[in-house]
């Protein structure tokens, strides 16, 4: 029989429209977990001072000298810091909320009753720099742009069927399945980038040349070792209620300090405003001067819950033979005396993180219970018996000298899995000598490796710390040449969004993967499935600590600390605003929605300090 084709046209059309009755109904935002905390009549963030007033300067410090202007998503050379607010985005997430986004360029979002299809309207007063309007034909440019990339493909491509450009300012994005809140999660960091600028230009390589932006500032000035970003007076969206209060610098300058030791001093002399401290001991130590007698250098601490788990933890490979045995994992794990370098280098400031998702509600405590006991009856025989009836846990010692307890339960796990000393070396049946290297970028990590190993050598185990540059981290890690390595294990907060990437078992033999473990296993698949389909914070909550669970039992990982709190000392010639805190959900710096950009210049204050010196 002879196709129609005005049958197969009608046919097409027919497939892209929403559920039958579906209309767009447009809200400013969405939350597929949780009710929005800001109506759609709201005025500011709470976290904002729409009263704030504009002007002064404000100086930050950077640690990579400026190569790149591009704009581009994850670019082989890193973009100028602060270059994001140059930049609109689809969406911005609040500081205040757990997974509450708002429109940004977006004028109002609508999901269709079957969660197959999302509807975006953008304002049809947004504009570029040159006055240029932002239009539809911008998200698709920066869309497809972004789709010739791994790192595009790989937050995009398992999800999203089309984009589909329905309108010179609407769009609709076509699920594979359904939208999940970790899909809404991947829109918010979206940058969308000027298609009129890049046509006849290259819009993936590095540049030096600043494109035409679109956000609240523009940059004004550049070298090597600074930028300077100037606030956009005329800027399209300033009256937005996501903005009011906020961006209030008329400047924000960025000086590039490549050492910590000299960007500790220039910070001390007052070169720079601002400075974040992640070393305790400079922290207890470095800033007894007096100007903070006095008053004129002030510090502060803020605990952040937009990223859990653990800030860092050593990664198995369980490809390599003697790590794919679980025994020989747990025992690796328990030999490791966390307390006694949490003592001796950190001033016993960090907390062990005995999770997954540790300082979240997604951590699994205790037994399991309720929902969660319920998702993991399911797999009962097929899950140890432990996962049932003990709170995971690692053995605590008393930080002063060899836990031998510890050494002595991993000696009879080693023995379990048919290790034992031969004249001070530990060997398998074949004779086959343990070996095992493990593999850090940061040369600081040398202060928590090093113990570990003289323990590990203890138990017979012949251990090497490899240092190495990120290039030949890079190569490693993708061709899975590597034991153990040092990595850094935190999750945006919810976790659901990059579950599958970390630990689902289609990421096991990517290159480019977070799933560096190579973890493979239907249970997990399946947990994180409960989780991403989630439809309450409840549910979603009681998948992920089940799959913490499971994961913990595994011993993929040895994990160190927990996510630690922000510490940060600056020079005080600013105001904060007052119900700051609320915001814990984000930063200070270094993302689309910084708290610092709530802050606002006090001239009186700064006219104190210059008069009194430093």
């Amino acid at each position: 029989m002879k196709s129609n084709p005005a049958l197969w046209v009608l046919s097409a059309l027919l497939m892209q429209l929403p559920a039958a009755g579906d209309k767009p109904d447009y809200r400013h935002g969405m939350s597929l977990l949780h009710e929005l905390k800001y109506p759609a009549d709201f005025a500011h963030f709470e976290y904002a001072n729409p009263d704030a007033p504009k002007g002064g300067r404000i100086v930050l410090s950077a640690t990579a000298n400026i190569v790149n202007l591009s704009g581009q998503q994850n670019p082989e050379l890193p973009n100028a810091p602060g270059y994001g607010r140059t930049q609109d985005r689809l969406f911005m997430r609040t500081g205040d909320e757990l997974c509450g986004i708002y429109g940004w360029l977006v004028k109002g979002v609508a999901l269709s009753s079957d969660r197959k299809t999302l509807w975006l309207r953008l304002h049809d007063t947004a504009r570029w720099h040159d006055g240029t309007p932002i239009t539809a034909r911008d998200v698709q440019f920066s869309f497809d742009e972004l789709m010739r990339h791994p790192f595009g493909k790989r937050y995009f491509e398992s999800w999203i069927a089309r984009l589909e450009v329905s309108g010179p300012h609407d769009l609709v994005i076509h699920h594979r399945r359904v939208f999940t809140n970790a899909n809404l999660a991947a829109l918010v960091w979206f940058r969308i980038r000027p298609a009129h600028y890049w046509a006849g230009r290259d819009p993936e390589g590095a540049t030096l040349v600043p494109p035409v932006g679109s956000g609240p500032y523009r940059i004004r000035e550049f070298d090597r070792g600074h930028i300077v970003y100037e606030r956009v007076e005329d800027y399209w969206g300033r009256d937005l209620p996501i903005h009011r209060g906020r961006y209030n610098f008329d400047e924000i300058r960025y000086e590039v300090y490549r050492d910590a030791t000299v960007a500790r001093e220039g910070f001390r002399k007052g070169l720079f405003d601002i400075h974040f401290e992640t070393d305790i001991g400079h922290w207890r130590g470095s800033y007894d001067i007096p100007a903070l007698d006095r008053g004129w250098l002030r510090r502060d601490t803020r605990q952040v819950n937009k990223f859990i788990g653990m800030q860092m933890a050593i990664a198995f490979n369980t490809g390599r033979e003697r790590f794919s045995d679980i025994r020989v994992r747990e025992a690796l794990a328990v030999a490791l005396d966390f307390e006694w370098q949490n003592r001796v280098f950190r001033f016993g400031s960090q907390r062990r993180a005995l999770s997954y998702f540790a300082s979240s509600r997604f951590a699994a405590t205790g037994r399991p219970s309720g929902e969660e006991l319920r998702l993991l009856s399911r797999y009962r025989d097929q899950l140890p018996e432990r996962v049932f009836f003990e709170p995971f846990g690692l053995p605590v010692s008393d930080g002063r000298g060899q836990h031998r307890p510890a050494l002595e339960r991993a000696r009879a796990l080693l023995e379990q899995a048919g290790w034992r000393v031969v004249a001070g070396r530990l060997v398998n049946a074949g004779g086959e000598h343990f070996q095992l290297e493990l593999l850090t970028q940061n040369p600081a990590n040398r202060r928590v490796l090093l113990p570990y190993i003289e323990a590990l050598k203890l138990l017979g185990i012949d251990v090497r710390l490899r240092l190495v540059d990120s290039l030949i981290a890079v190569n490693l890690l993708r061709q899975r040449d590597f034991d153990a390595y040092v990595r850094g294990h935190d999750f945006l907060n919810p976790p659901v969004g990059e579950l599958r990437s970390y630990f689902g078992s289609a990421t096991a033999d990517l290159e480019v993967s977070s799933n560096m473990t190579g973890i493979r296993d239907a249970i997990v698949d399946a947990l994180i499935e409960e989780a991403e389909q989630a439809g309450t914070i409840e549910a979603a909550t009681a998948a992920v600590r089940a799959l913490d669970r499971v994961l913990l039992w595994g011993f993929y990982h040895v994990p160190l600390h927990a996510i630690e709190e922000e510490r940060f000392l600056w020079w005080d010639k600013f105001e904060r605003p007052e119900h700051e805190s609320v915001a814990r959900y984000e930063h200070l710096v270094g993302s689309s929605l910084r708290i610092l950009d709530s802050w606002w210049f006090d001239p009186e204050k700064a006219a104190r300090l210059s008069s009194v010196g430093k």
